[in-house]
């Protein structure tokens, strides 16, 4: 038996690879048991606190905790054996530094992000201004970016890699990046008008090349309209920097209607101006309808007589209920003056009749 402990396969006795096979065993069993020791004897602690803080720095640790520690378990058993090749040696410990320093900014790009929803996100909601509830995504995968970018950077020094030379010819490339990457750079800078001229935010409701719906989210590259159809529409940020923007919401006066009405030409004048009257007193009686009502016998019509009236419906109100209302009254009270519509008619005269 001793004899075959001490047999040597690959520079190592076969005790020396069960040493470190041992070893890398129990790191994967001190992992487990750590994980169990957060979910089951941490977790009941945090609970008894007053405060969230722990229970969500526990929540947010507890995964990449146990990945390091299980890393650095293999890293002390490789390290017990004997290896020849400085290359393997150096790609293997290479490859461990990389893991526990990746380990690393996923714990803090955990904890960070679960910071923010917990304690900044419900300041936004509680805010007046839109622009902070429009900033803090933009800031929240801004951090982890910054974060899983570092980690990178440092992974890369660690692997023995000149990061300058990296970063130098990443710029060489970056003419070609900047070229096949231009509506990506478009969209950014499109966000960042956004941002700037504030022509809507979310929640607004706005109409841009045919589509019409409500601003649901603002990102770097892209916006998300929910359309008044129902379905969501990602339109990109660039759009908005060389198209006009109509915004619904912000209007003063609200949305304007304008409705022609033709009566028929055997309408005497009383009741021409009793059509105006009736028309003045819906529109002013409509909850919903603004101040700015333009009423008048605009038009000798090729089959009847017009009355336009136009109005807007306040911001606050709904657009198609007032608009509703406005219609049925009309229909109602112009019956019941005997206020008759035209439609389009024609006189055929029969130039022949008087011949032969």
């Amino acid at each position: 038996m001793e004899a075959f402990l001490e047999a040597t396969y690959y520079g190592n006795t076969i005790l020396e690879w069960l040493t470190a096979l041992s070893m890398m065993v129990g790191a994967l069993i001190i992992g487990k048991t750590v994980y169990w020791i957060f979910q089951n004897v941490a977790r009941r602690l945090t609970a008894k606190t007053e405060t969230k803080l722990d229970d969500i720095v526990l929540d947010m640790i507890e995964e990449p905790i146990v990945v390091i520690v299980t890393v650095m378990g293999f890293w002390a058993g490789f390290n017990t054996l004997t290896v020849d090749s400085e290359r393997v040696f150096g790609f293997v410990a290479n490859a461990m530094q990389a893991a526990i320093t990746l380990s690393v900014a996923w714990l803090l790009a955990r904890l960070i992000d679960s910071l923010i929803q917990e304690y900044l996100v419900p300041l936004t909601e509680k805010s007046e201004t839109d622009l902070d509830d429009q900033l803090l995504p933009i800031l929240r995968k801004g951090a982890k970016m910054a974060i899983w970018v570092l980690a990178i950077i440092v992974s890369l020094k660690n692997a023995g890699y000149d990061v300058g030379a990296v970063l130098a010819g990443l710029g060489v490339g970056g003419l070609a990046l900047a070229i096949a990457a231009q509506d990506t750079v478009a969209n950014i800078f499109g966000s960042a008008t956004i941002f700037a001229d504030r022509p809507f935010t979310i929640n607004d409701r706005i109409r841009i090349q045919g589509y019409d719906g409500v601003i649901r989210d603002i990102g770097l590259r892209s916006t998300r309209l929910e359309t008044r159809d129902g379905p969501m529409v990602t339109i990109p940020n660039s759009i908005f920097t060389g198209s006009p923007v109509e915004n619904v919401t912000t209007g003063e006066k609200g949305r304007r209607v304008v409705l022609n009405l033709g009566l028929t030409y055997d309408t005497t004048v009383e009741q021409m101006q009793r059509g105006i009257d009736i028309l003045r007193e819906i529109t002013s009686g409509t909850a919903g309808v603004g101040d700015d009502i333009n009423i008048s016998f605009s038009s000798y019509g090729d089959s009847a007589m017009v009355i336009r009236c136009a109005y807007f419906v306040n911001p606050d109100a709904s657009f198609r209920g007032v608009q509703s209302n406005v219609n049925m009254d009309v229909l109602t009270r112009f019956g019941a003056e005997g206020l008759n519509f035209a439609y389009p008619t024609r006189t055929i005269y029969n130039i022949d009749a008087g011949q032969g």
